[in-house]
């Protein structure tokens, strides 16, 4: 409690600076009050404006594709019989969770850049190198890709627990009545999961514009601002660095309250659906 206190609840005040010309020298007592002024400006900004589209697309492209895959990789293993080779899968795709952005964006620089093995292979055939890392039409599906590979081992430990709280008598019962893998899988592990997936998808939500800071700014010089600025990296070049606190935490509080909206949203919509939802 004192940690959420100390890092959560009280810096929940700085976001008086949205409604301020704050200057760090003034401070919050000697900045002038600007009242609704930086999120006026922030609606009509030109890079406002592209940097929250381009959080929606990856955030959308990540909810299709991200968010089934550990549901998809448990159902996966799942099936497999045999337990050394379901360990020993699960060792592997688990290993890249570890690994940190920028060590995994120089990997896959190395494999998909200009001077790596999949551009080599399209000369050595005949063909124009492309170089994907530096694409800036590739990039959001770049993005999202890249966190598949690195999250998706780690995010089926959630789902693996889930499965492991499923009867095995159900298992039994449909297979004496004649129901497949497919079916069981169908109608037996995905409503037993159901709850869990719902639960994961009700906290995504609240993050739905976070996209993953470090991972894009590491790789934003290469394709530019227009493909690759997101509200994170929007408010770290504003603020931080720009020196408009004003804007840029206007900028975060509106993330912040569209993230809760979403939550309160999709929790009343799974209740509604005969989910338990969150809370």
């Amino acid at each position: 409690m004192l940690y959420f206190l100390i890092f959560a609840y009280v810096p929940l005040l700085g976001n008086v600076i949205a409604f301020q010309d704050y200057s760090p020298y003034l401070g919050f007592g000697g900045s002038p009050w600007v009242g609704l002024q930086n999120f006026a400006t922030m609606f009509t900004d030109p890079a406002v404006g592209n940097a929250l589209k381009n959080t929606l697309i990856i955030t959308l492209l990540q909810i299709i594709f991200a968010f089934p895959a550990p549901i998809a990789l448990a159902l996966l293993l799942n099936s497999l019989i045999s337990d050394r080779v379901k360990r020993a899968v699960q060792s592997v795709v688990y290993l890249p969770h570890f690994i940190g952005w920028v060590v995994v964006v120089s990997i896959w620089l190395e494999v998909l850049g200009g001077d790596g093995p999949v551009a080599h292979l399209f000369t050595t055939i005949g063909l124009n190198a492309p170089n994907i890392m530096a694409d800036p039409d590739t990039f959001k599906a770049l993005v999202t890709a890249q966190v598949i590979w690195k999250g998706v081992g780690w995010g089926t430990i959630i789902f693996f627990a889930a499965i492991s709280t499923i009867q095995p008598e159900l298992y039994e019962s449909a297979a004496m009545d004649g129901a497949g893998s497919w079916r069981r899988m169908w109608h037996i592990t995905l409503p037993g999961m159901s709850s869990v997936i719902v639960l994961l998808l009700i906290l995504r939500l609240g993050d739905v514009l976070t996209v993953g800071f470090e991972q894009i700014i590491l790789q934003q010089p290469a394709v530019g601002a227009t493909a690759a600025e997101v509200l994170d990296t929007f408010v770290y070049y504003q603020g931080v660095l720009g020196g408009d606190w004003g804007l840029s935490t206007a900028a975060g509080l509106f993330k912040g309250v569209l993230g809760t909206l979403l939550v309160i949203a999709a929790n009343r919509l799974a209740k509604r659906a005969g989910s338990g939802g969150i809370f």
